[in-house]
């Protein structure tokens, strides 16, 4: 009896273990065949912008069909250096000069058929979706127990009063550190930037952070009373009634655009990430100026609530280079403060 039932349920197992590899090949069958079909979208873009960017394709009938990678920028930017027309994206959405330096390299992008006007000239292979802008933030009550003087200026933020006090994102890792760069930069010239970002670094120690959202989160936790990183999510806190306030520094507001392309794949170029492209265009720019107020594509309003006070571009080209020879400077005051 015993042997009957083992070999019972031998036979059992057999058959169970059968079904499923035969519903395993079936659904391994299906997602191959859906696989062709789904776009996959890599983007650097911010929490909020990604989830309008979500929003308008799934309300404009591409429920499904996609996929998102978040990414780091640098890493983002990074591997499309690297992979080109071969990274696994179908479509991009990354700082534009990343984009346009991987269009020289590689050739990467195709021509997009969006029939919308830019304020500023760009590629036919890119549509801007948004600009990213700085600005020093400050916790409310922090500052007030510490008895710490508001900053004014990012030249400010270089002073021992603020040791310890202050969180920034590293060049190397985040391009919202860029922004501080370039304002010390374009405003005090190389040689006093250099000054300045030494007596910043020290002020910051450890709490210089690889993303770009990292000095807001310490700032909103209490860790350090002063950061200085993205305008807009200051804004949504001081909005929610959150002890934290921002202020646009003397040096300006920096700007960084960042845009949509579609990979070139040749023959199997995803079709629906083109579509999927021109509908983020056309659907989610009034949503996304809530969030990033400046005014993109002709006809956009400029006078919007949360406007940065003093909109600044860097004068010179920004392009993979430059950024390549702005964080050696930031290397150089970061090491001489070791």
């Amino acid at each position: 009896m015993k042997l009957k039932k083992i070999l019972s349920l031998g036979a059992k197992s057999i058959a169970l273990l059968a079904i499923l590899l035969l519903g395993l090949g079936a659904l391994l069958a299906c997602d191959s065949d859906d696989a062709g079909d789904t776009v996959v979208i890599a983007t650097n873009a911010d929490e909020e912008a990604v989830q309008i960017m979500r929003h308008v394709l799934d309300t404009n009938g591409f429920s499904g069909q996609y996929v998102v990678q978040e990414l780091g920028t640098a890493e983002l930017g990074g591997r499309l250096m690297a992979e080109g027309t071969s990274i696994e994206a179908d479509l991009i959405t990354l700082a534009s000069f990343y984009l346009e330096s991987s269009q020289a390299q590689n050739d990467t992008f195709i021509p997009l058929g969006i029939d919308a006007e830019t304020m500023q000239d760009f590629p036919d292979y890119m549509a801007p979706i948004l600009a990213i802008t700085g600005s020093i933030f400050v916790n409310t009550e922090l500052m007030d127990s510490d008895n710490l003087p508001t900053p004014s200026s990012i030249r400010d933020l270089a002073d021992p009063v603020y040791e310890g006090n202050l969180a920034i994102a590293d060049i190397n890792s985040s391009t919202t550190a860029w922004l501080l760069t370039q304002a010390l930069i374009d405003n005090y010239g190389e040689a006093e930037a250099e000054e300045i970002l030494q007596g910043i670094y020290r002020n910051a120690s450890d709490q210089v952070l690889p993303s770009g959202s990292g000095p807001i989160r310490a700032v909103r936790a209490g860790e350090v009373a002063i950061g200085f990183g993205l305008r807009h999510t200051a804004v949504a806190d001081n909005a929610a009634g959150l002890p934290i306030d921002f202020i646009d520094p003397i040096e300006g507001n920096y700007q960084l655009v960042e845009a949509l392309a579609v990979v070139d794949k040749g023959d199997n170029t995803n079709p629906l990430a083109e579509e999927m492209a021109r509908v983020i265009i056309q659907h989610s720019r009034q949503d996304l100026q809530e969030y990033y107020p400046t005014a993109l594509y002709v006809g956009e309003s400029t006078d919007v609530a949360h406007r940065p006070a003093d909109p600044r571009v860097f004068p010179q080209a920004l392009t993979l280079e430059l950024l390549l020879e702005h964080q050696a400077i930031v290397d150089r005051a970061a090491r001489a403060t070791n």
